[in-house]
C-alpha cells in the first residue's frame, strides 16, 4: 500500500483535516507535534481499557502502543484514547456489581462520542475485562468504520498445593473457608497466588468466551486471542492489527461486512462448544442489535443445543486457556467444528478471507485433550442451554458444562437481593434440595443485573453445589457452576412470574428438554400479580437510575438504545 491507497475526500476525518476552514482544526494537531502530511493521512482511534482496577487492564496500554506502530506502518496516524472497565472479580459480591453490565453501555458509548467527535475513520481496540470486550465489539459494529478488535490476553494460571488454580477457587475457598474446610493460613496462601500476572481471569470465563468470540464472529485476527497477557507475541498481533485496519480502509470492508447472521451462529457455536460464559447469550444479541439483526436468547439457544461440548476448560472442564493456546487455540477449535459442520466457513473476517480461508493448514493435534474431535465430545450437546416455561417465558439459560444432573425439583426459598441469599447461605439456612430464589437482580430491577458469583462460589465451597439449585433475573459469572439459572425474564421488577413466587413453591428444572416451570396454576399466578406491588430500588438518581429507565429485557440482550434496525445515517458515511 501507498498514500494513493487511500481516497480521504471520502473518509470522516476530512470533516477536520481538509480544507481552509478547518485550519484551526489542523492546529491543535500540529500542537500534537504531527507533520503535515500525517494530518492528511487516514485517522485511526486506537481505544484500549487500560485502567489500574484490575490485572485484566495493565498490560494493555503496552499492546496498544505496539498497535499504533502498526497503523503507522500501514500509513495511517493513530489517535489513542482509553475508556472504562468495571472489573467484575473486585464489583463481585457487594453493590458495586450493579455497575458491571451498565459500563458495558457506557464503554460503548465513550467510544461511539469519542470516534464522532474527532471523526476517526476506523479503530482498533483493546480490551480486557468482561464487559469491555462486547462493550468494544458493540462499539465497532455500531459505528461501521473499519475496525480489528484484540483480546488483551489471559492471565497465567496460579498454582497452589500443587495444582493450577484460578480467582474462581478464591471465591470458592471463601465457602469451604466458612464451611470449616479451609484454614486461614490455606485461604490467605491461597489468595496470595491465584493471581501471578497481568491478563483476564484464566478460565473459560466471560472474557475468554467473548475473546474466542471475536475470533469466530470475524472481528479479530486469528490467533490474536490465545497468548496470555505476559507474552511478547502479543505485541507482534497488536502491530499486526494495527497494519490489518489499513488494509481495511483501503479495501472498504467494515465491520457489518462481518457480524451477519451466520457470524453470529459461528460464534453461539464456539460458546457452546468450549462450555463458556451464560453471560454471551446477553453479549450476542447485543453486537447482532447493533447491526439491525434480531437474533435474540432463544437462538442463541437453538444454537446452543445442538453444539458439542468439545473444550474442556473451567469451571465445568479442567484446563485454562493459556492450555488450549498451547494446543492449538482458538483456530484449532475452529477447525474441529468447521469440519464437524458446526460453522459457516463463508463468513468473511478481518484477514478479507473467508473463515474457511483462514482456517487452511490449521490441523487436530491428536497428543492433547484440552479440544476433542467432534465425533467423541465431552457431551453430545452444547456446554450452555435455554430454558423456558411458565417460570420464564421469555427464557432463561443455564451452563451444563461438567454437570452431571440436568433435572431438578424442589422448594422455593426466596429472597429479595443477593445480600439476602449470601447471607442465608453463609449461615446454612437452607436445606439440600432447596432452589434458591435471588429476585429483583435483573436489568430494571437491581438495577444492573448483577452476577452471583459470591453466592454459588460459596454453596460449592460448601459442598452444595450439586445440592441445590438457584434461580435468579440477575446474571451469574462465566466461573458459576452448579447447577444455576439466570437471565429469568420477564424479571421480578416487571412483575414476571420470578417475582411472584413464595417460599415453598416446587420449582422444575429440566435442562434436557429446556424447561423450567412452577406447580401454580395461571390463575393462581394471575390472583398474586393482581396483588403483586412494584419495588423500588434505591438508586433514584444518576446512571443506575437511568439505565433502569432505558434497558430492555435480558432476552433481547438488556440494550439501552433503538439499534442499527433504526439508523437513519451511519456513522462511517457521514
Amino acid at each position: 500500500m501507498d498514500a494513493n491507497s487511500f481516497d480521504k475526500s471520502k473518509l470522516p476525518s476530512r470533516h477536520v483535516t481538509e480544507g481552509p476552514d478547518r485550519a484551526p482544526h489542523r492546529s491543535y494537531y500540529y500542537a500534537m507535534g504531527l507533520k503535515e502530511e500525517e494530518i492528511h493521512r487516514p485517522f485511526v482511534g486506537v481505544v484500549s481499557c487500560w485502567n489500574e482496577a484490575a490485572p485484566c487492564n495493565i498490560a494493555l496500554m503496552r499492546q496498544a502502543q505496539a498497535a499504533k506502530a502498526g497503523v503507522k506502518d500501514g500509513l495511517g496516524t493513530p489517535r489513542e484514547f482509553c475508556t472504562i472497565t468495571v472489573t467484575d472479580g473486585i464489583a463481585m459480591g457487594h453493590q458495586g456489581m450493579k455497575s458491571s453490565l451498565v459500563s458495558r453501555e457506557v464503554i460503548a458509548d465513550s467510544i461511539e462520542l469519542t470516534m464522532r467527535g474527532h471523526c476517526y475513520d476506523a479503530m482498533v481496540g483493546l480490551a480486557g475485562c468482561d464487559k469491555s470486550l462486547p462493550g468494544m465489539m458493540m462499539a465497532m459494529v455500531r459505528l461501521n468504520v473499519p475496525s480489528v478488535f484484540m483480546y488483551g490476553g489471559s492471565i497465567l494460571p496460579g498454582k497452589f498445593k500443587g495444582k493450577d488454580v484460578t480467582v474462581v477457587d478464591v471465591f470458592e475457598g471463601v465457602g469451604q473457608h466458612s464451611a470449616g474446610k479451609m484454614s486461614d493460613d490455606d485461604l490467605h496462601e491461597l489468595e496470595c497466588v491465584a493471581c501471578p500476572s497481568a491478563g483476564s481471569c484464566g478460565g473459560q470465563f466471560t472474557a475468554n468466551t467473548m475473546a474466542c468470540v471475536s475470533e469466530a464472529i470475524g472481528l479479530a485476527l486469528p490467533s490474536s486471542s490465545g497468548a496470555p497477557a505476559p507474552y511478547e507475541s502479543r505485541d507482534e498481533y497488536a502491530a499486526a492489527s494495527g497494519r490489518q485496519v489499513m488494509e481495511l480502509i483501503a479495501k472498504g470492508i467494515r465491520p457489518r461486512d462481518l457480524v451477519t447472521r451466520k457470524s453470529l451462529e459461528n460464534a453461539a457455536t464456539v460458546v457452546a462448544a468450549s462450555g463458556g460464559s451464560t453471560n454471551a447469550a446477553l453479549h450476542l444479541p447485543a453486537i447482532a442489535h447493533e447491526a439491525g439483526i434480531d437474533f435474540d436468547l432463544f437462538e442463541v439457544a437453538e444454537i446452543f443445543k445442538k453444539t458439542p461440548y468439545i473444550a474442556d476448560l473451567k469451571p465445568g472442564g479442567k484446563y485454562v486457556a493459556k492450555d488450549m493456546y498451547d494446543v492449538g487455540g482458538v483456530p484449532m477449535l475452529l477447525k474441529t467444528l468447521h469440519d464437524g459442520g458446526y460453522l459457516h466457513g463463508d463468513c468473511l473476517t478481518v484477514t478479507g478471507k473467508s473463515l474457511e480461508e483462514n482456517l487452511e493448514g490449521v490441523t487436530f493435534d491428536d497428543n492433547q485433550d484440552v479440544i476433542y474431535p467432534v465425533s467423541n465430545p465431552i457431551t453430545p450437546t452444547g456446554g450452555v442451554v435455554g430454558l423456558k416455561g411458565s417460570l420464564a417465558p421469555d427464557g432463561a439459560i443455564v451452563k451444563v458444562a461438567g454437570l452431571h444432573v440436568l433435572k431438578f425439583e424442589g422448594p422455593a426459598r426466596v429472597f429479595n437481593s443477593e445480600e439476602e441469599a449470601f447471607q442465608a447461605v453463609e449461615n446454612k439456612n437452607y436445606k439440600e434440595g432447596d432452589v434458591i430464589i435471588i429476585r429483583y437482580e435483573g436489568p430494571k430491577g437491581g438495577p444492573g443485573m448483577r452476577e452471583m458469583l459470591s453466592t454459588t462460589a460459596a454453596l460449592y465451597g460448601q459442598g452444595m453445589g450439586d445440592k441445590v439449585a438457584l434461580i435468579t433475573d440477575g446474571r451469574f459469572s462465566g466461573g458459576t457452576r452448579g447447577f444455576c439459572i439466570g437471565h429469568v425474564g420477564p424479571e421480578a421488577a416487571e412483575a414476571g412470574p420470578i417475582g411472584l413466587l413464595e417460599d415453598g413453591d416446587i420449582i422444575t428444572i429440566d435442562a434436557v428438554s429446556g424447561t423450567l416451570d412452577v406447580k401454580l396454576s395461571p390463575e393462581e399466578l394471575e390472583e398474586r400479580r393482581a396483588k403483586w406491588q412494584p419495588r423500588e430500588t434505591d438508586y433514584q438518581s444518576g446512571t443506575l437510575w437511568k439505565y433502569a429507565q432505558q434497558v430492555g429485557p435480558a432476552l433481547k440482550g438488556a440494550v439501552t438504545h433503538p439499534g442499527g434496525g433504526k439508523e437513519v445515517v451511519c456513522y462511517a458515511d457521514i
